[in-house]
């Protein structure tokens, strides 16, 4: 047991995790002896002798539990990022163990007793507005974990949450298998209408998988390139059905699942006495009540709709020409986007990829960082990470480091799908210093020779997932509980979706977007048609994020604790809501990871537009200062937005950088919906 790392003080450098010394079987045992600690910590912090107060309580709560909270960030990170069977099995096994473990410690009668005292008569205590925030939050984590149950009641909790760590866990598995397995492998024969880049990326991921000739994954990065580039509609019509059928495959059918996901949410939403699951996760966000989401999504629902049977009046004129079938089926719509916006606004997704290469755009982010935040990224050859694709670079501002920053860019077979910012170490101050430790992961399909070129979209991404990390690497608060990005769902997408804006600031773009063979600037005209077109597809866009959005939303504001027939609930609702087929869904239930992987989405894929209503008001700000880099402007998003975590409440830190409350209208006008 001594020997075993995760039980150790690392020395490493920014105590970075020993990634070579630990093993699959290091987990469990670890886990044991530090679900053991933290207990005894709790335990000694409810059998204190002297009164409750905000210190001892409350602040010492905050302190508790690092060196478990480091083994399950780090368990976390691996089986998203570079998984094996060996730490699925443990990933499984420890599901309901860790689950069980924090029921454990958020029904601690004992310190709960003590922390429900403090809180009672918090408004006497003098405290700041960060001691204020830290004890209503761990609070409210208490009475929203079953603190207050009684009984059976409190016995039932505790079962539902244990089992439903590991059907989430069986979820996430089950779509990483479908995706990792999955490979649609192309002959010279198959390649019609397939650009150099994405041959160059097929090539390198059927040697990846020890295959011949080429192979289409269903990564987002090689998936959708194919369907919108493929002159073979009989093979368009085989990706996709495998895309989208994720989550369907007989022998790992997420469709039981997810309908026992949703039969427990129920039953613990009641429990805590509400309505449905969804009015007992909006509670716990910006939103507050499932009114507040529909009434957001009401403006956009419609308004999408006709905007996509505009464009797809202008598919089928397209179509014609092409002599292709006018009845357009949704593997149809990315191929036969691409050639209208060929047409109408002379911008070809294969024109653009060479002037943004993957390496240029990580000197163009790390430049905006530098301007707005000043910050700067010195890359470090010498640690020892967990895959070698991984990437590191020390952050520093004022001279000072403040963090570590790792980049994991590119597709894997032992990696999940999408894109996602994740932790090693959360920020913090009380008890002593400690530095955040944040990764971004990306999923592009890694070039077989020269720099990976990446699409608009991919940029886009890219700088989503960096505003995440930076939110992570700029948080400046007290407490480890408070720290960026620990605050609601819907205003955690703000920082990231803000970020995208600078993707096309001319300035960025002049001195980065350079040409992968002549190293020549992006040419003025290119990025004029980029913007032109950001208007077009955005029906397509917006119908199938909002599909997604209402039927989640559906899903849990059901009473039905008996579970719902997923597969007739989607039809039902695809009917009722009138999804346009050609459209679909970004996600369908079977796979959606985002509300049944855990439930940290859970009633919350609306989150991404909520933010952005907050994005569009933000960046208004600068261009209304014509200056994208406005210092005074950077200062207050840095203060307000970026460093502040949850240590203030969210529309009170908008209200402070923008000086009023959001409104829709500009993030309906950059959708091109008003």
């Amino acid at each position: 047991m001594n020997a075993n790392p995760l039980l150790q003080d690392w020395t490493t450098p920014h105590q970075l995790p020993p990634f070579e010394q630990i093993r699959p079987e290091h987990f469990e045992p670890a886990f044991d002896a530090l679900f053991a600690e933290h207990l005894a910590e709790i335990d000694a912090l409810a059998a204190r002798a002297e009164p409750a107060d905000f210190d001892n309580t409350a602040a010492a709560f905050d302190r508790c539990g690092l060196k478990l909270e480091r083994a399950q960030l780090l368990l976390d990170n691996l089986t998203a990022s570079e998984t094996s069977p060996e730490l699925q099995e443990v990933e499984r096994r420890m599901a309901p163990k860790l689950a069980g473990h924090r029921s454990r410690v958020y029904m601690h009668e004992g310190f709960f007793a003590r922390l429900d005292a403090v809180h009672a008569r918090r408004d006497s205590l003098g405290l700041s507005e960060e001691q204020g925030r830290l004890l209503d939050l761990i609070h409210r984590d208490f009475v929203r974990a079953g603190a207050k149950l009684q009984g059976d009641d409190r016995r039932r909790y505790a079962d539902i949450v244990s089992r439903l760590a590991e059907l989430t866990t069986a979820f996430s598995q089950n779509v990483l298998a479908d995706e990792s397995e999955y490979a649609l492998q192309l002959g010279e024969a198959d390649l019609a209408g397939l650009p150099p880049f994405l041959l160059d990326a097929a090539r390198a991921a059927a040697e990846a998988r020890g295959l011949p000739g080429w192979a289409i994954t269903l990564s987002r990065s090689s998936i959708v390139p194919f369907l919108t580039f493929s002159a073979r509609r009989e093979l368009r019509e085989t990706a996709w059905r495998a895309w989208t059928g994720r989550g369907e495959h007989p022998e790992r059918d997420n469709r039981p699942l997810a309908r026992q996901i949703l039969a427990l949410r129920v039953e613990q939403a009641g429990l805590l006495g509400y309505a449905s699951f969804a009015d007992y996760a909006i509670a716990n966000r910006m939103a507050g009540t499932p009114a507040a989401v529909h009434a957001l999504m009401d403006q956009v629902w419609e308004p999408a709709k006709a905007r996509f049977e505009a464009e797809k009046a202008m598919l089928r004129e397209e179509a014609a020409k092409l002599g292709e079938p006018a009845d357009i089926q949704p593997w149809d719509w990315f191929y036969l986007a691409e050639k209208v916006r060929i047409a109408r606004y002379a911008l070809d997704d294969a024109e653009i990829k060479p002037y943004f290469g993957l390496d240029n755009m990580i000197a163009a982010m790390f430049d905006v960082a530098g301007r707005l935040f000043g910050l700067e990224f010195a890359e470090r050859h010498d640690l020892k990470l967990y895959h070698p694709d991984v990437r590191a670079w020390d952050v520093s501002r004022g001279g000072k480091v403040i963090g570590l920053f790792l980049g994991d860019n590119y597709a894997r077979q032992n990696k999940r799908g999408g894109a996602w910012m994740h932790v090693y170490r959360w920020q913090a101050r009380n008890g002593g210093v400690a530095l955040p430790i944040v990764v971004n992961n990306n999923n592009f399909a890694k070039s077989g020779r020269g720099q990976t070129l990446l699409s608009f979209d991919d940029v886009r991404t890219l700088f989503h997932e960096f505003g995440h990390g930076l939110h992570g690497l700029l948080s400046d608060v007290e407490y480890r509980l408070l720290a960026s990005p620990n605050c609601p769902w819907d205003y955690v997408e703000l920082p990231s979706q803000l970020m995208e804006n600078w993707a096309l600031v001319p300035e960025v773009l002049e001195k980065h977007a350079r040409h992968a063979q002549t190293g020549a600037a992006i040419p003025a005209e290119l990025v004029a048609k980029i913007k032109a077109a950001r208007h077009f597809n955005q029906g397509f866009e917006t119908v199938r994020y909002a599909a997604s959005t209402l039927i989640d939303l559906a899903l849990h504001e059901r009473a039905d604790a008996e579970g719902v027939d997923i597969a007739a609930f989607e039809a039902a609702e695809r009917e009722r809501l009138g999804i346009p087929p050609a459209a679909g869904m970004n996600h369908r239930p079977p796979h959606f990871g985002h509300i049944f992987s855990d439930d940290a989405y859970a009633a919350g894929y609306y989150v991404y537009m909520w933010a952005e209503v907050l994005e569009a008001e933000a960046f208004a700000a600068f261009e209304e200062a014509g200056d994208p880099f406005d210092p005074e402007l950077a200062d207050k998003l840095y203060r307000h937005i970026y460093s502040a975590g949850d240590a203030r409440e969210q529309r009170a830190a908008f209200r402070a950088f923008r000086g009023r409350d959001p409104q829709a209208e500009a993030m309906l006008k950059n959708r091109g919906l008003l």
